[in-house]
């Protein structure tokens, strides 16, 4: 097992040692168990490594752990990269689980579709424990191809949804890092391959997510103020996108914000965007934003 498999589940995972007993338990249930779990440890100081021993020795398919230095999650999955050899890598994060046939549906779509040299991967929906989606139920019952941006953000398909992606995709598309930045919202990625390469949706729960009050997802305001490069490059991708112009606005909102928590002048912004016309729309109201923003800060 491991480096012959045709999926790889990625979990990168920081101090969730009580956590990942979840997702190891919703693995050990799958249908099928010819894929490896891929568990990078960005740097966890619960002693995250012991519990990972004990999946080792009890697992009935394979394990791998590495660990790195902290430097935020968007940083493990590079790092994570070098040592996937399936075609396939599934991003799982470490206090979700999956349904027990999601890697019989990952190798059932692949099988169909694994000729086609025009997608990046395949996305499924995410559910929630009491049952319903957590991602907008807009797919077709018989599933459809088309860009990440024609989809999630043109058609206003919202949520989070359960990408598989090509491994050699991620490889080609890695995420911007910044030194001291350990947070970066990961559609950055998927935007930038949308010029590229399309998607296969298909209306099938394989994820179930149950957000923490302390995770990335409901503090993501101060993750991003925090973080404001990766902000930037992130608003520069939609702008540069095919996304429709609501989305745009609000890019180039985020741009002129995060723009100047990064430490940038108005003049260097304005000079830097490709967007002359929609800058000069947006500046009053998000300088008027940035400012209360800041100002939050001080409370």
């Amino acid at each position: 097992m491991g480096v012959d498999t045709t999926v790889t589940i990625l979990t990168p995972t920081y101090n969730r040692k009580e956590l990942l007993s979840k997702l190891y338990e919703s693995l050990q249930l799958q249908k099928d168990k010819d894929f490896e779990w891929l568990i990078v440890d960005d740097g966890s100081t619960d002693g995250t490594s012991e519990i990972i021993d004990q999946f080792i020795s009890n697992a009935d398919f394979s394990i791998r752990y590495e660990l790195k230095e902290n430097g935020g999650k968007h940083t493990a999955l590079n790092y994570a990269y070098q040592f996937i050899k399936s075609p396939l890598t599934f991003i799982v994060d470490s206090d979700d689980k999956l349904t027990d046939d999601a890697v019989v549906a990952i190798k059932k779509v692949y099988r169909k579709y694994q000729d086609e040299k025009d997608i990046c991967g395949f996305s499924f929906l995410r559910g929630k424990p009491d049952g319903g989606y957590l991602s907008d139920s807009g797919v077709p019952k018989n599933g459809m191809k088309e860009s990440y941006v024609e989809c999630r953000i043109n058609r206003g398909i919202g949520g989070d949804m359960a990408e598989v992606w090509y491994t050699h995709c991620l490889k080609e598309y890695p995420f911007p890092e910044f030194k001291e930045e350990k947070f970066l919202g990961e559609d950055v990625v998927w935007i930038r391959m949308a010029e590229k390469y399309k998607m296969r949706f298909f209306n099938k729960v394989i994820y179930i997510s149950d957000y923490l009050d302390e995770g990335l997802t409901n503090n993501r305001r101060k993750h991003n103020i925090a973080s404001p490069q990766g902000c930037v490059v992130r608003a520069e991708a939609f702008l540069k996108s095919d996304a429709n112009l609501k989305a745009k606005v609000k890019a180039m909102m985020q741009y002129y914000i995060y723009g100047r928590f990064a430490g940038e002048n108005v003049k260097t912004l304005w000079k830097r965007s490709k967007q002359k016309i929609c800058f000069g729309i947006v500046i009053l109201p998000a300088h008027m934003l940035y400012l209360k923003w800041k100002n939050n800060l001080r409370e």
